[in-house]
């Protein structure tokens, strides 16, 4: 029998969740196909069976169909099923290749109560703001997050893609449980401000894109081999000669991997699980996938301890890193800082 995921907790919530999630957005949006529902799960339900507590969408995932997606899977466990939305990346359905940033209290009203009806729930466990309107003070939208804390319909509070200053601010109106934002092997800009001050004010970090988008796993050398509406053919890193450039960096990290019987996707992930030791807070990565066989590869990096000598290997590849993380830099906190 697979042991389960340890837990640790969700920031100033108290909440206890296992220390890897499950990022659910490649179920229905932006890696190409879709998963098949009956699939998707199946890679749910495994998922919750080896631990994992956390599972994250947004409404913006396939404009609600990722939620819509999860609504059954959600309510079936709802006792155990720790729920992750977000608002604020406004879509267009006439227009795909829109991407607007809203973070105002009347559309975080109205955003809430479509997400909770597409989710068939209640309450929404934990509530992000995905991404930040510079022109919106900050305060006045974890003001409106509050309220709804206070009305019941969602539990705790997280912010995506912000900076130290910002999660700071955000933190004196109200506690803030979860900061989310890419980091792994490949981005680490975030060490240099907002991960100090998340440990400081003892928010818990939810790195997505552990895996670089798939990069770091091996699953592709080039964004060139995916499908023609494959999102991630738009990453400057992951393109190019820039891609040709990143993956010659992931030599010591395939030769770890070899070295310990496993695959270059749990280092990866095992190196992302160090740092809540090394920064001395919670760390809770949400690696996406639509199968099974990953899910249990994932899981099982949650519990492989790196050695000092490993860590130190893999410590120079972020500084060599060709191209932006992002496809558009006003999208990241690193844009900002």
């Amino acid at each position: 029998m697979t042991a389960k995921l340890p837990t640790t907790k969700l920031g100033a919530s108290g909440i206890d969740v296992g220390v890897q999630g499950l990022g659910c957005m490649g179920m229905s949006d932006a890696y190409g196909t879709a998963a098949d529902p009956a699939v998707a799960r199946e890679t749910l339900d495994k998922a919750l069976e080896l631990g994992v507590t956390l599972f994250d969408t947004a409404d913006g995932y396939g404009m609600g169909r990722n939620e819509e997606l999860l609504s059954d899977f959600v309510r079936a466990n709802r006792e155990q099923v720790l729920l992750a939305t977000k608002f604020g990346i406004v879509r267009k359905a006439d227009d795909p290749g829109y991407f607007g940033i809203d973070n105002s209290p009347g559309y975080i009203r109205t955003a809430i109560e479509a997400s909770l009806r597409r989710l068939g729930i209640d309450t929404i466990d934990l509530y992000y703001m995905h991404r930040r309107d510079p022109q919106a003070p900050i305060e006045e939208t974890v003001g409106t997050l509050a309220e709804l804390v206070r009305q019941g319909k969602i539990r705790a509070i997280g912010l995506s893609e912000v900076t130290g200053p910002e999660l700071r601010a955000a933190h004196s109106v109200h506690p803030i449980a979860a900061v989310q934002s890419e980091w792994s092997l490949f981005s680490r800009d975030v060490e240099n401000a907002v991960v100090p001050t998340a440990a400081e004010l003892g928010v818990a970090f939810v790195p997505y894109s552990p895996l670089g988008r798939g990069f770091l796993s091996g699953s592709f050398t080039t964004a060139s081999e995916l499908g023609e509406h494959d999102f991630r053919r738009q990453f400057p890193r992951l393109s190019g000669d820039n891609a040709a450039h990143n993956h010659q960096l992931l030599e010591p990290l395939r030769a770890i991997a070899a070295d310990r019987g496993r695959t270059p996707a749990q280092i990866a992930l095992a190196w992302v699980h160090a740092q809540a030791k090394v920064h001395a807070l919670p760390v809770i990565p949400i690696p996406g996938t639509q199968r099974v066989a990953r899910v249990v590869e994932n899981v099982a990096a949650a519990t492989i301890e790196l050695t000092d000598a490993e860590l130190a290997t893999l410590e120079p590849i972020a500084g060599k890193v060709a191209g932006n993380r992002s496809w558009n830099m006003n999208f990241i906190s690193a844009g900002r800082e």
